[in-house]
């Protein structure tokens, strides 16, 4: 990150690469088969602008011309989730070859993945209503190619399920960013809004309608069901920048638009309980789940929903440093949450040689998520610890990272045996590399962080941090053990409210084939390449 006084020249150049160029290569591949075989490889450049921006452009701003009318800025919070969230799209683009093969040659493939790489890298950077809404209505829309692209059932069944919460959630949003501008005078920069908030005649219910549409994405409940079964569909790289970086547009959305330095108590405790009941609810039900990939599902509901209850607890105490905060919180997530999921890609593809060199970092990884001391995780506890504050809050705060910790034990152990059919067989290179870099950066990069967003290091080293932070770790282990002796746990279906539901509404069953009869048409990239494209069109007309 730069600051200000040191910004480089090339800040606004960076930041219009950041949100152009895997908008260009998305141009090349539709325009160009014949480089479609080499961009299969090259994937992983096409986050690199982003990067480079959340190195050298922080405090930067650009205005692209018509007919583009881009508004573009980046800030700390922000930074610090584009980097994040381009260095695991690099990850994912380094591993997606070596899993898809020939595949990601096709055209599909590879306009699904840049469309929603395009987004995301975008939504980071928005610096008004109708560049962040187009940015996450892509990274949201074109996120469904992702969920449904290997074609199995069970992924055309998830992505029906995804692409109904992502047109609900961006209903809401859309709603509420109208409202925004009303309240505003017709104003659409971000920045003024958010100023404007505190005497805006709409603030309640505008401010509502906004949450509720970023809940969507966040995977709050019940707004989650879209996450379990559309992590489990994904394949695994599409799963590490969906769970890494896509549902970071949320967390963004949190830090863009609550106007932290104005207490909102009554909407702030909302969110705040909201948020507390996603983060238990999602260890509850991802304890009965049988699958890694569900699992690591229901782990984001919970992680998402600290997060929420960490935005309301400050928006109702009117804290003003709480977007570098939860920034920081979301970036050791991306690492953590994306790098898990490329872990379970390697330990899928190896046999019985080297399980240990991927299956111990996963360990690390997946506990840091609950604090556990020396890790990036322990500093993400640290940053939000102020926030927390004391009370009851403090009391929850404590007990979901006892509960983090027993969920991430039983991922742990159903990962423990995934596993190649051939026992000879060694995960690719590139699978391999892609997971020891990701974990290393959930390792390190908060170390080297953290004193840039006000941590201390000393602090975080002090015997009394170390203790409050491996407590609820050795709860939750022996809280495991415990629950490793009731041997008929109940187990629900991933989507759990949702699959209850449709055994027993028939009328949703002939509901859900009628979509799915759209959806075989809405499928062809042909087809949903112009329905995105007049979607995002119309969408900008109705905000200006």
């Amino acid at each position: 990150m730069t600051p200000d006084a040191a910004l480089s020249p090339l800040a606004p150049l960076l930041l219009a690469l950041a949100s152009l160029f895997p908008l260009a290569l998305l141009a090349l591949t539709l325009a160009a088969p014949g480089f479609r075989p080499r961009l299969a490889g090259l994937l992983w450049l096409a986050p690199l602008p982003g990067l480079a921006a959340a190195l050298l452009a922080t405090g930067g701003a650009v205005a692209l011309p018509a007919p583009l009318a881009l508004g573009l800025a980046l800030d700390e919070p922000g930074a610090l989730l584009l980097g994040s969230a381009a260095l695991i799209w690099c990850a994912a683009g380094i591993a997606a070859p070596a899993w898809w093969g020939e595949r990601l040659r096709s055209l599909p493939y590879q306009a699904w993945w840049l469309a929603t790489l395009a987004g995301s890298m975008t939504v980071f950077i928005a610096a008004d209503l109708v560049t962040f809404y187009l940015a996450f209505s892509l990274v949201s829309l074109a996120g469904y190619g992702l969920v449904t692209r290997d074609g199995t059932p069970a992924a055309l069944k998830a992505g029906r399920v995804y692409f109904a919460l992502a047109v609900t959630g961006e209903a809401f949003l859309l709603s509420g960013f109208v409202l925004l501008a009303l309240g505003a005078g017709g104003e659409t920069r971000i920045a003024a809004i958010v100023a404007a908030l505190p005497s805006a005649p709409l603030v309640t219910p505008a401010l509502v309608l906004v949450l509720l549409g970023l809940a969507a994405k966040l995977g709050l409940v019940p707004l989650h069901l879209w996450m379990p079964p559309s992590y489990g569909a994904a394949p695994y790289p599409a799963a590490a920048v969906l769970s890494g970086a896509a549902v970071k547009a949320g967390v963004i959305g949190l830090v863009r638009f609550l106007p932290f330095g104005t207490p909102l108590e009554t909407l702030g405790m909302a969110l705040a309980v909201a948020g507390f009941f996603s983060a238990f609810f999602g260890v509850a039900v991802g304890l009965t789940q049988r699958h890694p990939k569900h699992v690591l599902a229901y782990s984001s509901i919970s992680q998402m929903g600290v997060i929420a209850a960490v935005a309301g607890l400050s928006l109702a105490a009117g804290r003003a440093v709480a977007p570098t905060e939860i920034a920081f919180y979301g970036l050791h997530h991306v690492f953590a949450k994306g790098g898990l999921f490329l872990a379970l890609a390697a330990l899928s593809m190896n046999g019985g040689r080297g399980r240990a060199a991927l299956f111990w970092p996963a360990a690390i990884v997946a506990l840091g998520i609950a604090g556990l001391p020396l890790t990036g995780g322990a500093l993400a506890k640290l940053a939000i610890k102020d926030a927390l504050g004391s009370g009851w809050p403090k009391t929850l705060g404590s007990v979901s990272a006892v509960a983090s910790t027993v969920l991430m034990l039983h991922f742990l152990t159903l990962a423990s045996v995934a596993r190649s059919r051939d026992a000879s067989a060694i995960a690719p290179v590139a699978i391999r590399a892609a997971w020891w870099g990701t974990a290393l950066a959930s390792l390190v990069l908060p170390w080297l962080l953290f004193p840039m967003v006000g941590g201390s290091i000393a602090e975080a080293l002090a015997p009394s941090s170390l203790l409050e932070l491996a407590w609820p770790v050795m709860a939750g282990a022996a809280l495991f053990a415990l629950l490793r002796l009731w041997r008929n746990r109940p187990s629900l279906p991933p989507g759990d409210i949702l699959a209850i539901i449709r055994q027993g509404e028939p009328w949703l069953g002939r509901l859900s084939n009628g979509v799915a009869a759209i959806e075989g048409f809405l499928t062809d990239w042909t087809v949903a390449g112009a329905v995105l494209l007049l979607l995002a069109i119309a969408l900008a007309g109705a905000m200006l």
